[in-house]
Order: C-alpha cells, then sequence, then structure tokens
C-alpha cells in the first residue's frame, strides 16, 4: 500500500518523506487555504516546492469545471513537473477531460469520488487513480470502507489499471481496514501515518529495558 499525505504544509511533508515511507501528496484549493496560500502564482511555486521535497506523485487540483477550461488547466499544471498528477473532478466534463489526458499519457486522480458506478467511469475513462471519500460517507451514516470493497470487486473483475486511492482517511484504523480491503493507497493526515508507531505494550516494553539497563549498569 503506498502512504500519500493529505496537506499543503510543508513541514508535515517534510516529516513524513524524512520517515521514509511517503509514497506522494494530495492537495486541493482547500489545504492550500488553510496554509495561507493564495493567488496562482504562489499556489504554482508551492506545487513547485512539494514536488522537490517528495519522490512521488503530487495531486494537484484543477478549479475548472468546464471541459476546456480543465484541459488548460491541467496541462498547464502537467507541465509544472513530471510528478504532477492532474486532480480532476467526479463529474461530467471531469470524466472527457480525463479520457483527454489519458490519451496523452497525463496522469489524472478523480476525486470526490462516492459511489461505485462513479469509480468505473472513471477507471474506464483511463484515470490514473480514483479517490472515493470513505471519511466523508461515514460522516453521512455510510459505510465507506464497503465502497472500498464495492470498487476493489470491480477493478479485479476487469483487471483496471486504475489505482484506488482512499481519501478521507480519518485515523488509523480507517488505514488498516483500507489495506486489509486491498486500497491501492492511502491519503490522510500526518497523524493517521504516525498512528501506526503506538502501541501501549511497546512504550511499557522500552520502558522496562531501559530500566533494566539501567540497573545492570548501576
Amino acid at each position: 500500500m503506498k502512504f500519500f499525505i493529505d496537506t499543503a504544509n510543508l513541514a508535515q511533508i517534510k516529516e513524513a518523506q524524512d520517515l521514509g515511507v511517503l509514497d506522494g501528496v494530495t492537495t486541493n484549493p482547500s489545504l492550500m487555504a488553510k496554509e495561507g496560500i493564495s493567488g496562482q502564482a504562489n499556489v504554482i511555486e508551492h506545487y513547485k516546492t512539494i514536488c522537490e521535497i517528495v519522490d512521488g506523485d503530487v495531486s494537484a487540483e484543477v478549479i475548472a469545471t468546464d471541459f476546456e477550461g480543465m484541459v488548460k488547466e491541467g496541462e498547464a499544471l502537467a507541465a509544472l513537473h513530471p510528478q504532477i498528477v492532474v486532480k480532476i473532478p467526479m463529474i461530467k466534463d471531469g470524466i472527457k477531460a480525463i479520457k483527454y489526458f489519458s490519451d496523452k499519457g497525463i496522469k489524472t486522480n478523480c476525486t470526490l469520488i462516492f459511489s461505485s458506478g462513479q469509480a468505473l467511469l472513471a477507471a474506464k475513462a483511463g484515470a490514473t487513480y480514483v479517490s472515493p471519500f470513505i471519511g466523508r460517507l461515514d460522516d453521512i451514516s455510510t459505510d465507506g470502507l464497503r465502497l472500498i470493497e464495492d470498487i476493489r470487486l470491480i477493478f479485479d473483475n476487469y483487471t483496471y489499471d486504475t489505482q484506488i486511492l482512499a481519501a478521507s482517511v480519518r485515523h488509523t484504523m480507517h488505514l488498516l481496514q483500507c489495506a486489509e480491503i486491498g486500497a491501492d493507497v492511502m491519503t490522510g493526515p500526518l497523524s493517521v501515518i504516525l498512528g501506526l508507531l503506538k502501541h501501549p505494550l511497546t512504550d511499557s516494553g522500552l520502558a522496562q529495558f531501559l530500566a533494566d539497563h539501567a540497573k545492570s549498569n548501576a
């Protein structure tokens, strides 16, 4: 399973990269705004900086919702760096744009997926990634993990190369359950990745080892 971090915070991206397990980054306009990044020029420079920090794919989202606008923005984003993946919304013109980019060899991430039918359309159009938002489904009392299972079954039935990118991952159990189901990628905050480190028996065991070592060297 690939680990992506869902943020525009450079310090958190660097921390995840330094841990040695980071495979990529996902961003969106809301995450950029959260870091106080505004204006197209500043956003572009921020994407470039992220690509300099990480080794893997970096999803950069288009703002336009019409086909021509998405193509124009997407081509400009893809030209910034080879690691850029153009993030396209799950709408009718979005599917057309994904097909356009796929034919040109430009990677895409179809975002705001909330059904297996949407994921199937994106895969048929040639999306590199589909991003089902499991946390947001949980928020409305719908089983987000079941959606990952359904998409995994469909993609395996027809051997689509499109990767399932579990998005809106809220906690470590989400991550582990997505791994059990077979999601190709998960994207979430740094806290979700770091949460895998934690176990009370590890903490108590290490404390005991250190205490015994101190006694033996007293």
